[in-house]
């Protein structure tokens, strides 16, 4: 309590006196009527008197002037809590609880004071007064309700969107994070002291250290400090503060952040500066531009009252709302009763059933894979069996032995497998058979998988067959005596036994090898660690890793066939035509292979494309939209290979089509990732005097652009990819990462496309039958009959449903196809398309770094439809999905629907997916059937 009472002189000639008192005001002051104490100022020292001897600790201050027998009131304010120097006594809840009764109290105090009034207030009339009454009792009641709706499960639900540490921080837990930390203040401090700016480092806050330093700031003011650096025994304090699993801990620390200079309001400035730090760890810039917008959106929620400051009462109930506000703008919501419904107990108990139902998954669910690779060792078996029988009942058995057969078994495989390889890389057959029934029993989706199997058998073939020669049945034929060499010399030149050295450097031996050595450097460069850059080579073995040396080093396989040819027309053991079958094997892939070729060269030669428009976006990316050749078809999904020949005549580089197939031109989104695509994006943009080269902002018109000068580009596609399929499914669950939303976007396109037609189509039905509803009943009939039949004949779209899920690291992503969101969002009048948008890069929902950005983003969502990030009506969420929740609520959706999962993106994502479409599949009635590529 404060002295009694305080006189202070106003500096004037007249007679009056400041009264300062501090005094406790009860709880239930409210219920106390003003008949109780009367209304004249003979009461007020009774009335002051009974409340010093209330308990209670709402502390104000309130102001009075003494003139002559008058008491004018002048003000009524939060009392300024007592320096503390015990720093348990400074904890956060106490200094909330003083701050957020006082401010109370001061609505309260004027309310029951009403009658004490200043000079000028008196003889004015007293409506400013009564509006601000009027506010002041609408906080109130505000603050009054948000306590009593604060429960014990909300709480827990906003303490998972305010964490400062880790998810779980048990007592073990604790203690093991507290030994990294002080380790880490080892290394940091000096001279037994860490420095404010290595504060976030400290307590592992590396990647955003301007939001530790604030958190640094905020603790050390609760101990009445300005410093900059603190001790171990501090910092012990600190982390205590900042791993307190109370929510109002927590809270205390969010709200200290913010009012900086402590008078236990945060205004409009501190929130907009809260915002600009949390924009700073999430490394959102385009955030921090427009702070000022988002932190007025925030006052405008919290202060409908317009004090133009917010409490800590405030803030709490913004967080235990929070998932009122995630929920109004996030367009699933959570899983329906389906879900348990859906659930088929499918899972037999018994070991034996277990392990059978497991078998059957597995059967179910790669028997095209099985029966392909199955016949295809069948085939590769029969033929080894067949040529080392064949080679035992000859002469050449005695001198040779098992050695002989074991290279003339690998020779016949690798003959076979050196035809097959070619089939799965024939681009052209492949896209023509997946439009036919062929789809339905064999996965040409693992077209590459199934090519570098083939690679791998090669490579043990060449390993047998070589090895048997080299180190058995030369040695053996080169020891023979001339008894047993006798049988066979007439297979050999003039009938002599050959030397081992002239074996190596004959006909046979010289192709042998050279075919191994090209064979074996087009096999190493195409492994990944090559083809993606992994090992970093010093120059100028650098030139060896990349896409150029594993394309390149493929065109060596030309060679291969060539030698191949001969080696097999010059067999020393064969001397029919018919016995040399090389050419047989390889003859029909070889001319199928070399006929796509030439067919690629002559279409793309007329399938030259004028570009219309080329536009920078972030990220490192650009796209092109050029002219659609005539006669071009394709289907969404699909992909095209492009080809500059002013970067270079011979390579092509495949990229998905984002346009649809509606569209009158074409277009891909290209990332610039290597040297020919970053080249490719220097030649159509750095040419400054050319009009058609365009920068974020100068976009040509197409149509309207000169052609002159400008680098020619060659098109040569479509080919097939898995999404093109994607009718098939009644639900589709489309999933991209980074640049992997490309395929995707065409689907989208298309899918639109289509509703758009068939609202057209179903409205001109109505009008027609309205228009001829005046007609005679039996007209009407058959017209109506008519219709139906004609619009029969359009097959209307099996899919119903498509929830697109794009994650990416980067919020600049979203401009690469914001039209594109943007239309599908008001076009979808159905709610055909979900879309959902992910930012890796911003802290997980639930952290402190986050939590601002989160709550602004649903407020704004919520208000105005618009989402921070993207600017697009479609809602972005942070961190990454949760893929089990997901399937969970599509499957709850869709009981008895097939959904196609289509992925594009990193091998690493792909895994979880196709285990989840499995587990999905097994448990639900709903199947998923996965589909993946890999960018």
């Amino acid at each position: 309590m404060k002295s009694p009472a305080s006189f202070h002189s106003f500096g004037r000639s007249s007679n009056l006196s400041n009264y300062s008192r501090s005094f406790e005001l009860a709880e239930d002051f409210d219920d106390l009527s003003r008949d109780d104490y009367g209304v004249g100022g003979a009461m007020l020292p009774i009335f002051l008197s009974d409340l010093q001897r209330n308990n209670q600790q709402d502390l104000v201050e309130v102001t009075l002037e003494l003139e002559n027998d008058s008491i004018v009131f002048c003000s009524v304010a939060p009392s300024t809590p007592p320096i503390v120097t015990d720093e348990k006594e400074a904890s956060v809840s106490a200094s909330s609880g003083v701050l957020a009764r006082s401010l109370s109290a001061t609505s309260r105090i004027r309310r029951k004071f009403a009658w004490l009034k200043s000079g000028s207030s008196s003889r004015a009339s007293s409506s400013a007064d009564i509006d601000q009454d009027r506010r002041i009792t609408a906080r109130d009641e505000r603050r009054i309700k948000a306590k009593l709706q604060r429960t014990k499960s909300s709480a827990e639900r906003a303490l998972k969107g305010l964490r400062f540490i880790s998810k779980n921080t048990g007592a073990n837990d604790a203690e093991e994070m507290w030994k990294r930390v002080e380790s880490r203040f080892e290394s940091l401090a000096k001279d037994g002291l860490l420095a404010r700016e290595d504060f976030g480092e400290c307590i592992g806050m590396v990647d955003s250290k301007e939001f530790a330093v604030g958190i640094f700031d905020a603790l050390a003011r609760r101990r009445r400090q300005r410093i900059d650096k603190i001790t171990k025994e501090e910092l012990h304090d600190f982390w205590l503060q900042i791993s307190d699993q109370s929510f109002d801990a927590r809270l205390q620390i969010f709200f200290d952040m913010a009012d900086s200079n402590e008078d236990g309001r945060v205004t409009r400035e501190e929130v907009q500066e809260l915002i600009m730090l949390s924009a700073s760890a999430n490394k959102l810039s385009k955030l921090k531009e427009q702070a000022e917008e988002y932190a007025s959106l925030i006052m405008e929620e919290l202060d409908p009252e317009n004090f133009g400051y917010i409490e800590l009462w405030q803030l709490e109930t913004l967080l235990l709302q929070r998932e009122t506000y995630m929920n109004y703008s996030r367009p699933l919501s959570t899983a329906s009763v389906g879900w348990s419904q859906n659930l088929s107990s499918v899972r037999p108990k018994n070991m034996f059933r277990r392990v059978c139902f497991k078998l059957r998954c597995l059967i179910l669910e790669n028997w095209q894979r099985g029966w392909i690779l199955l016949l295809w060792m069948m085939a590769m078996a029969t033929l080894f069996i067949w040529k080392f029988m064949q080679y035992k009942n000859r002469a050449a058995f005695k001198v040779m032995g098992y050695c002989l057969c074991t290279a003339k078994g690998a020779a016949e495989t690798l003959k076979f497998n050196m035809a097959l390889i070619l089939l799965p890389v024939c681009r052209n057959t492949l896209t023509w058979l997946r439009s036919t029934k062929a789809r339905s029993f064999v996965p040409f989706d693992d077209n590459i998988n199934f090519h570098k199997t083939i690679a791998c058998a090669i490579a043990m073939g060449v390993l047998v067959h070589a090895g048997s020669h080299l180190s058995c049945d030369f040695i053996l034929l080169t020891r023979a005596s001339p008894e047993k060499f006798a049988p066979i010399a007439s297979d050999f030149s003039n009938g002599k036994r050959p030397t081992y050295p002239e074996l190596l450097t004959g006909i046979l031996g010289v192709t042998g090898i050279a075919m191994v050595i090209f064979m074996a450097i087009a096999f190493i460069l195409a492994t990944s660690h090559f083809r993606k850059n992994v090992w970093r080579l010093p120059a100028p073995f650098n030139r060896l890793t990349g896409f150029n040396a594993f394309w390149y080093s493929h065109h060596l396989l030309g060679l291969v066939y060539i030698l191949l040819v001969i080696h097999g027309t010059f067999l020393f053991l064969a001397h029919e035509w018919y016995q040399r079958s090389t050419w047989m094997y390889i003859s029909v892939p070889l001319l199928l292979y070399i006929g796509e070729r030439s067919v690629r060269t002559c279409r793309s030669e007329h399938y030259s494309v004028k570009i219309f428009k080329v536009s920078v976006l972030p990220g490192n990316v650009f796209s092109m939209v050029m002219s659609k050749p005539q006669g071009f078809k394709y289907k969404s999904g699909q992909y095209i290979f492009l080809q500059c020949p002013s970067i270079s005549p011979f390579e092509w580089h495949p990229f998905s089509i984002t346009s649809a197939p509606g569209d009158e031109y074409l277009s891909v989104h290209i990332r610039t990732v290597g040297d020919w695509t970053r080249e490719l994006k220097r030649v159509f943009t750095d040419v400054n005097d050319s009009p058609f080269v365009i920068g974020r902002a100068r976009f040509g018109q197409p149509g309207h652009i000169d052609q002159n000068g400008q680098p020619k580009l060659l098109v040569d596609g479509p080919y097939g990819a898995p999404a093109q399929d994607y009718r098939n499914y009644d639900v589709l669950l489309l999933v991209g990462l980074g640049i992997g939303a490309t395929p995707f976007i065409s689907i989208l396109k298309d899918l639109l496309n289509n509703t758009r037609a068939e609202d057209q189509m179903d409205s001109t039905t109505e009008m027609t039958r309205s228009d001829d509803s005046w007609n005679s009943l039996a007209s009407s009939n058959f017209t109506a009959n008519s219709s139906s039949t004609s619009g029969g004949k359009k097959k209307s779209q099996r899919t119903r449903n498509a929830y697109f899920y794009w994650v990416t690291r980067e919020s600049g992503s979203f401009e690469w196809f914001k039209g594109v969101m943007e239309e599908v969002a008001e076009m979808d009048h159905k709610g055909q398309i979900e879309l959902h948008n992910y930012l890796t890069s911003v802290y997980e929902e639930g952290d402190a770094r986050s939590t601002l950005i989160t709550m602004v983003q649903a407020l704004n969502h919520a208000k105005h439809g618009v989402d921070i990030l993207s600017g697009t009506r479609v809602r972005t969420h942070f961190a990454r999905p949760n893929w089990k929740e997901v399937f969970r609520k599509i499957a709850s959706k869709h009981p008895r629907a097939t959904v196609g999962v289509f992925y594009c993106g990193m091998p690493v994502l792909a895994k979880e997916l196709k285990k989840l479409s499995r587990e999905l599949s097994h448990k639900t009635s709903t199947r998923f059937e996965f589909h993946k590529e890999y960018f």
